[in-house]
């Protein structure tokens, strides 16, 4: 794509409004919800696109997860790392590119953005969910036993927090109920994994 090409695209993907010209061959796009950055390299041969997610700081705790998610779910675009801040950027060669891929590489980030943490901590509890149903069936637990020590650790108060009212232990016990019910099939009890 030509950068003449790459402008057409982002003015029909956000209009004309939010799109500014920053220098030859670089675009700010300034949304309420994000700002989007698209640049071209200086020999007009490569095209990233760039969306800032979350600061590294909130994202350090999930850090396994974003490079985890790398391989298996961001398809086109990419999680990295720069200035302290977690990117979504997207990167490819500029003469092979197409309008239609640049389109969905820039949904692709802005749903990266949109989800934020929420799909990285969801697999990190999934994570811990799986090493609670594993180390429940090799002490040779039930569901019910597992999820009976669960109740148990609530009412004691080792889990949950400390001004929980009845309804919120029984809404969170649910949760935990439909999770350990949902991977506890698919959880192999062997030690050697």
């Amino acid at each position: 794509m030509k950068p003449e090409e790459i402008a057409g695209t982002l003015t029909e993907i956000f209009g004309t409004a939010d799109i500014q010209t920053l220098a030859s061959g670089s675009w700010q796009i300034d949304t309420p919800r994000f700002r989007l950055l698209v640049l071209l390299s200086e020999d007009e041969t490569w095209l990233r696109v760039l969306l800032p997610i979350v600061p590294l700081q909130a994202a350090q705790p999930f850090l396994e997860q974003f490079l985890a998610a790398n391989f298996d779910t961001t398809q086109a675009v990419r999680y990295a790392l720069h200035e302290g801040v977690i990117w979504g950027v997207y990167h490819h060669h500029s003469h092979t590119l197409v309008s239609a891929d640049l389109q969905s590489a820039i949904a692709q980030l802005i749903s990266l953005h949109s989800a934020g943490l929420n799909e990285v901590f969801n697999s990190l509890i999934e994570t811990r969910i799986r090493q609670i149903v594993k180390a429940a069936k090799q002490q040779g637990q039930s569901l019910q036993a597992t999820m009976q020590n669960l109740e148990r650790f609530y009412a004691e108060g080792l889990l949950g927090e400390i001004n929980q009212t009845s309804a919120d232990r029984e809404e969170v016990l649910a949760a935990w109920r439909r999770q350990l019910e949902r991977l506890w099939q698919e959880v192999e009890s062997n030690p050697n994994e």
